[in-house]
C-alpha cells in the first residue's frame, strides 16, 4: 500500500483527481461493486466553515451526480464524515437504497454524528485497527454570551432538570438566570424531538439492513440505537468507538485488513482525497470510480 508520503509524492508528476481516481477505478475493479468516496476535510479544517464539511442537502446533489449511470446493485461507500443534519443524511440513505439493494461502508478514518447514521444504514461497515465511529446524540447550536457553542441535546436537557431542583430554593435563582435566558423558545422541545429522530432512524435502519433476518431484529436494532444515542455513558459527543467498541455493540463489523488488497485500495483513494484538501480549495468530494464528482470548494 502506498503510504501519504508515497501518493503525495505521486502527485509531484499527476494531477490529485487522476492520482484519486486511479485507486477508486481500481477498487471497482477488485470488487466488482460500484464504489463512491464520501470524503470531506474535517479532520484539517483550517478556517473552514462547518457547513462545508458537514452532511447537508446539499449533498443529495452530489449523490445524484455520482449515482448517475452506475449499474451495479452493490455499493461500496468510502466515508469519512463528522457528521451533520440526520434529515440530510435520512434522504441520502433512502436514495441510495432506492439504487442498491447491498451497500458496505468503508470508514478508513472516521465517521462521527450523522455520519455514523449513515454507517448504520450499512449492511456492514468495514473498519480498520485505526478505524472508529462516534456516538449519534444530537447536538445544537446554542448563541452564548461566550460565543456559539455546539451543545449536546441531552446536556441540555440534563441542564434543564438540574435548574428545576435547585431553583425550588430561590436563593439559587440568580445564578441560574443567566444559563436559562439562553434558552430559547421550544428548545426543550426540539431536543427530544432530535433524540428521537436519532435513534429511530438508526433503529430502522439496521433492523431494515444490517440486522435483516436475525432473530428478534428489530429489539436488537432498538437496543444498539439506544446505547449509540447515549450521551451519559460516552460523556462526549467526539467519543472514539473502536472497531472492537463496534462489535461489543452488535454491529456488522467486517475487518478491514483481512482483504490486504482491499484495505490498501480503500485506504490510497482515502490518502489521495486528504491530499487534495491540502493542495486544493477542495472541503469536501462526492465521486464514483468512473471519475464523476462533485467537489465543494472552500467559500
Amino acid at each position: 500500500m502506498p503510504t501519504w508520503g508515497e501518493i503525495l509524492g505521486e502527485l509531484q508528476t499527476s494531477h490529485p483527481d487522476a492520482v484519486r481516481r486511479k485507486y477508486l477505478t481500481q477498487l471497482a475493479q477488485h470488487t466488482n461493486r460500484d464504489v463512491i468516496l464520501y470524503s470531506t476535510k474535517w479532520t484539517d479544517p483550517g478556517n473552514v466553515s462547518p457547513d462545508a464539511v458537514s452532511i447537508t442537502e446539499e449533498d443529495i446533489q452530489g449523490f445524484m451526480e455520482v449515482v448517475h449511470g452506475l449499474r451495479n446493485t452493490k455499493l461500496d461507500l468510502i466515508l469519512h464524515s463528522p457528521g451533520g443534519s440526520p434529515v440530510a443524511a435520512e434522504a441520502i440513505v433512502k436514495y441510495l437504497r432506492k439504487k442498491f439493494t447491498h451497500i458496505r461502508v468503508a470508514v478508513p478514518q472516521g465517521a462521527m454524528s450523522a455520519g455514523t447514521m449513515l454507517a448504520c444504514s450499512a449492511d456492514s461497515i468495514l473498519l480498520g485497527k485505526h478505524s472508529f465511529l462516534g456516538p449519534i446524540d444530537p447536538q445544537f447550536i446554542l448563541q452564548t454570551q461566550l460565543g456559539n457553542r455546539m451543545v449536546p441535546a441531552q446536556a441540555i436537557l440534563d441542564q434543564f432538570e438540574m435548574a428545576k431542583k435547585e431553583c425550588r430554593d430561590s436563593q439559587n435563582l440568580g445564578p441560574w438566570l443567566p444559563i436559562l435566558s439562553q434558552y430559547g423558545p421550544g428548545l426543550l422541545v426540539e431536543c427530544k424531538n432530535a433524540i428521537d429522530l436519532s435513534q429511530r432512524l438508526v433503529k430502522e435502519w439496521l433492523a431494515e439492513y444490517m440486522f435483516h433476518g436475525q432473530r428478534r431484529a428489530s429489539y436488537k436494532a432498538s437496543i444498539v440505537a439506544r446505547k449509540l444515542a447515549e450521551h451519559k455513558t460516552h460523556k462526549s459527543h467526539a467519543r472514539h468507538l473502536s472497531r472492537d467498541d463496534c462489535k461489543e455493540l452488535g454491529l456488522v463489523i467486517e475487518d478491514l485488513e483481512v482483504d490486504q488488497t482491499l484495505q490498501d485500495l480503500v485506504l490510497s483513494a482515502f490518502h489521495a482525497s486528504t491530499i487534495t484538501f491540502t493542495v486544493t480549495p477542495a472541503t469536501k468530494i462526492i465521486e464514483n470510480h468512473n471519475g464523476k464528482a462533485f467537489i465543494k470548494l472552500a467559500g
